[in-house]
């Protein structure tokens, strides 16, 4: 039986010419975990998701807002054509190859992150700049989060009872907070969704807050971390199905602790 291997060869040449091709070329490349989460949220950082966003000092353009140069080689690598117009779809196909190869050459989010900002290779967090260090905390804190509808703390839908005031700080989504330090300021949302985050700060300094759905409490939340962080997930709750439904943020003290509001997410 001269030709009883032959079959079997022909797939094992097979195989390990598909191996091959995905070695060589990204459309093959394994997904990392996570790809569309971390690229929703680089694009809402850089652009505020938007396709038609330009700088008009660096001419970066759209939601994850490419360089120009960048544009034309990364173009030519994933869509085999460095003049493609830069469409939503065509945004799209470059970012998730580029990101892509960048996870597989760095296996972090974090550092892909740094990269896409500063076009450093470096993996040494120790030496990333406080800005840089900043953008990539956004960038993982919504990647942690996800992104939905976002009502951020300063939307006229959040009403504010008792004493509250304002702060800015890059790594806070959309880069600001309302704060309370005194027990019985409340913050107040009515919404309709499936679900809702709050998104705040934790802290050495900060303070407790008592959570209310529908009216009823839900929890006390204490905020109080051995170190800063920025964008976590303070509560949440889900539903089985879309309904209406109302938030409320009391909060509890001590006296002089801040309890924060970044924004709520919201998913229909």
């Amino acid at each position: 039986m001269p030709n009883s291997r032959r079959p079997r060869a022909v797939i094992v040449a097979a195989l390990a010419a598909i191996l091959l091709l995905g070695a060589a070329n990204p459309a093959f490349a394994r997904t990392p975990a996570g790809l569309d989460r971390f690229l929703a949220a680089l694009g809402h950082v850089e652009s505020g998701g938007r396709y038609d966003a330009r700088n008009p000092t660096s001419g970066a353009y759209g939601k994850y807002q490419i360089m120009p140069s960048s544009w034309r080689a990364w173009a030519e690598r994933y869509l085999g054509d460095g003049g493609a117009r830069q469409s939503p779809k065509n945004q799209e196909i470059v970012a998730h190859g580029k990101v892509t190869s960048l996870f597989r050459r760095f296996d972090a989010w974090a550092v892909v992150a740094h990269w896409w900002l500063t076009g450093s290779p470096s993996t040494k967090r120790a030496g990333w700049s406080a800005s840089s260090r900043r953008y990539v905390a956004r960038v993982l804190a919504l990647y942690r989060l996800g992104i939905g509808r976002f009502v951020d703390d300063a939307a006229a839908r959040v009403r504010y009872t008792g004493r509250w005031r304002n702060a800015g700080y890059s790594a806070y989504a959309r880069g600001k907070a309302h704060y309370a330090t005194q027990g019985g300021a409340t913050a107040t949302l009515a919404f309709r969704g499936r679900s809702i985050v709050w998104v705040g700060p934790v802290g050495p300094t900060r303070g407790r807050a008592a959570v209310s759905i529908d009216g009823r409490t839900a929890t006390i939340v204490n905020l109080r971390r051995s170190s800063f962080e920025a964008g976590v997930r303070l509560f949440a709750r889900h539903w089985s199905k879309v309904g209406r439904h109302t938030i409320s943020i009391r909060v509890l003290g001590p006296s002089g602790r801040p309890v924060a509001i970044e924004g709520f997410r919201i998913r229909t």
